[in-house]
């Protein structure tokens, strides 16, 4: 599904409900195909972020089993795995839907059914994601977020360069999983979980882009490790959440939230 603005395009795959390309002029942003599923693109992380625990979600009294996607936990939830259905789209704009715990999809584990709703818009100057988690007929667990893997060199420019990331992280045990614990933030390379980061990550290409990165949401998973890109991921919450502090939706009373993509030459 291709969305156009200006000089500015943006297409988007209902294989995983993943923006799969930005282009702004002629800088393609994002890595544009993986080894897995979870390695390119930008895509949705839904109805969980991260990685849960030894594959298991514990909620109101009940413990439930997840497939061990990341053995032996469970990452990244499932909407980036599914089939998504268009809903409306036009030439700046997109909608899109899954839903939950359907028979024979990825996500059939999921206990509590639901459906998620994703529409993007273009503009000349930005891209904007908004999310809508639904529950069915019962209260359950939720999160959303979303995991652009930026590129670390375009076709022109220097490498990228991320701003200072203030605030605090969290503490993770030796299974990756955060502690509840803040710590003081550590020297790069980062896999980790930011909260109260002060100002809004700034992705700079010197001599070609420079790209901001916005969201209604209050947590940020940095992912720097790679050398071929970096990642600027935005979540409701911390991994393991749902099994710590879930925050939990009720039909009629989604989880809603949203991701702005702001561009700007950088070519002096």
């Amino acid at each position: 599904m291709h969305m156009r603005s200006g000089s500015a395009t943006a297409d988007v795959a209902l294989q995983g409900g993943r923006l799969s390309s930005l282009v702004v002029g002629d800088l393609e942003l994002l890595v544009t195909s993986g080894e897995k599923p979870t390695r390119w693109g930008s895509f949705p992380m839904v109805p969980w972020c991260g990685r849960l625990r030894d594959a298991r979600l514990t909620f109101d009294g009940r413990c439930y089993e997840l497939p061990p996607t990341s053995p032996p936990h469970a990452n990244h939830g499932f909407g980036h795995l599914q089939l998504w259905s268009e809903v409306e789209s036009g030439e700046r704009s997109v909608t899109i839907r899954t839903e939950l715990g359907g028979a024979g999809t990825p996500g059939e584990a999921w206990p509590f059914g639901g459906h998620v709703e994703q529409r993007f818009e273009l503009f000349d100057d930005r891209l904007v994601v908004a999310v809508e988690v639904h529950a069915g007929e019962t209260p359950m667990p939720a999160m959303a977020g979303w995991h652009p893997w930026f590129r670390r060199e375009l076709r022109r420019g220097a490498p990228a360069e991320l701003s200072r990331i203030g605030g605090s992280v969290y503490a993770v045990g030796d299974d990756g999983i955060p502690t509840g614990d803040l710590v003081p933030v550590p020297a790069g390379p980062w896999d980790a979980c930011f909260v109260d980061i002060g100002s809004d990550p700034v992705v700079r290409w010197p001599g070609a882009l420079e790209l901001t990165v916005s969201s209604t949401f209050d947590h940020w998973v940095i992912y720097t490790m790679p050398d071929h890109a970096l990642c600027v991921e935005p979540e409701s919450g911390a991994p393991n959440e749902p099994n710590r502090s879930p925050r939990v939706i009720v039909p009629g009373e989604p989880l809603v939230g949203s991701m702005t993509l702001a561009w700007r030459s950088d070519e002096g």
